[in-house]
């Protein structure tokens, strides 16, 4: 499939310059350039102009972007009515940069954002501008809920990713010697019991319970319990919702605050405005970050008010005051309310995760799709490995091995028909689709076709 637009004639020349110039740049990148860098390594491309789902390279070549700066663009890149609200506080003179001080933007950001949130939270909730990641938000959640409570331990989830940042980490999948107790997230083709559906996800919650009511469990009773309502880097996993319900149950009933953390899944990504809301579940914290910023930095906590135990400046960070994001995160959160995106995205997000499995028919290498809304995961695994010799029931029951080489390789087979995709997952083994919310339904088809093809490819070779 092509992913170039007819070049003029005569443009041969040009075409040359910008793939020289584009492999200038990625030559510097790669010499200035922290060996930390991520997306750079498995994205060897120079975007120079976006609209909607398409981003056109320095070499001239267009794709399809369904990683969206993992789940930031709600609307896409460049949305009008984005554009139109950074423009109008450029224009107007405002100040951009003003800390935590009291302005017309931030009040109307504040104003919708607190429309849209669940109306048990939204009538007593007080808000916390931190630092531009999601990661700050996470900090700030962490130790909101330690002075609230008055104790330092956590409880988190396996699989979890909750942001770089120290605290953050401890929270998450791969931390090591911390103060977080870790429990078991369900889920049903890796289930950690063996069994998936229903009875995995009712024995994560009895040994959730087991674990805080057992004083011999060596958990002190924590100060709050954080979970993602559909685990994303963690492999598109969703929490079960009659496992939230649980979740929430539980902590109410032992005065323990459970903070939601929907930095990746908010603002209609999983077809709900609040991934939450699929539940019914009213957090006491919320985090928040990513979309709510219409492309530019912006992180939030949002909670009950009567965890508002901050004494002055116990909490702070020099950019919690962005404009600019404020502006842009208003406008994208009345877009998306406005024109109904969760439902569209709950629509198609279904028929896209249909179709994808559809595939799974033709090709083995597709152990699960799963994921809810316009948040879709493909998990590949080696078909010609031996099974899984922890689960020992029916033979058919017990998944491959992940596949994370074939996953990578998918990836840039995905890239080479102009099409952009995230891996995640334990092992780096599922291929992510984050489209934008306003991705069409050509488009949805262009990206499950190119997906289909790339697949394909990269499992011709693999198996060769």
């Amino acid at each position: 499939m092509a992913v170039t637009e007819p070049a003029p004639a005569g443009y041969e020349g040009g075409a040359a310059r910008e793939g020289a110039a584009q492999e200038g740049i990625l030559r510097r990148q790669s010499a200035r350039e922290s060996a930390a860098r991520t997306y750079a390594r498995a994205l060897p491309i120079v975007p120079v102009r976006a609209r909607g789902l398409t981003i056109e390279g320095a070499d001239g070549r267009r794709y399809l972007d369904c990683l969206s700066g993992a789940g930031t663009l709600a609307l896409g890149h460049n949305h009008p009515v984005v554009l139109e609200a950074i423009r109008r506080v450029l224009d107007s003179g405002a100040p951009l940069h003003v800390l935590d001080l009291a302005t017309p933007v931030k009040d109307a950001f504040t104003t919708e954002l607190f429309r849209t949130l669940p109306a048990g939270l939204a009538e007593r909730a007080r808000i916390q501008f931190c630092g531009p990641a999601g990661t700050d938000a996470v900090e700030a959640a962490l130790k909101l809920v330690r002075t609230a409570t008055g104790r330092s331990g956590m409880l988190a989830f396996t699989g979890a990713y909750h942001g770089m940042t120290a605290g953050a980490l401890e929270a998450s999948g791969g931390a090591q010697d911390v103060r977080v107790a870790r429990l078991p997230f369900p889920q049903d083709y890796r289930c950690p019991f063996g069994i998936g559906g229903e009875r995995g996800a009712e024995l994560s919650a009895r040994w959730t319970e087991s674990l805080i009511d057992d004083p011999k469990s060596g958990v002190p009773h924590p100060a709050g319990m954080i979970l993602e309502p559909v685990q994303g880097e963690g492999g598109v996993i969703p929490a079960p919702d009659a496992w939230m319900r649980r979740m929430r149950e539980l902590t109410a009933a032992r005065s323990i605050p459970l903070i939601a953390d929907e930095v990746q899944t908010g603002v209609g990504r999983t077809g709900a405005f609040w991934a939450v809301e699929h539940s019914g579940v009213v957090p006491d914290v919320m985090v928040l970050s990513k979309a709510i910023g219409g492309s530019l930095p912006l992180a939030v906590v949002v909670y009950r008010d009567d965890l508002d135990v901050w004494q002055p400046g116990a909490h702070a960070g020099t950019f919690r005051g962005n404009q600019l994001a404020m502006a842009a995160g208003a406008a994208t959160l009345a877009y998306v309310r406005e024109n109904r995106l969760a439902e569209r995205a709950a629509l198609l997000g279904a028929r896209m995760v249909g179709r994808l499995q559809g595939l799974a028919a033709e090709h083995p290498c597709i152990g699960d799709v799963r994921g809810r809304g316009l948040m879709i995961g493909v998990e590949l695994v080696d078909v010609g490995a031996a099974q899984d010799p922890d689960r020992p029931a029916a033979p058919d029951a017990s998944p491959h091995p992940p596949a994370p080489e074939l996953a990578a390789s998918v990836q840039r087979e995905c890239l080479r028909r102009g099409l952009i995709v995230e891996l995640g997952g334990r092992h780096s083994s599922v291929v992510r689709l984050l489209p934008p919310l306003t991705i069409t339904d050509e488009q949805a088809a262009a990206v499950v076709e190119r997906l289909a093809d790339a697949l394909a490819e990269a499992a011709r070779t693999h198996r060769g």
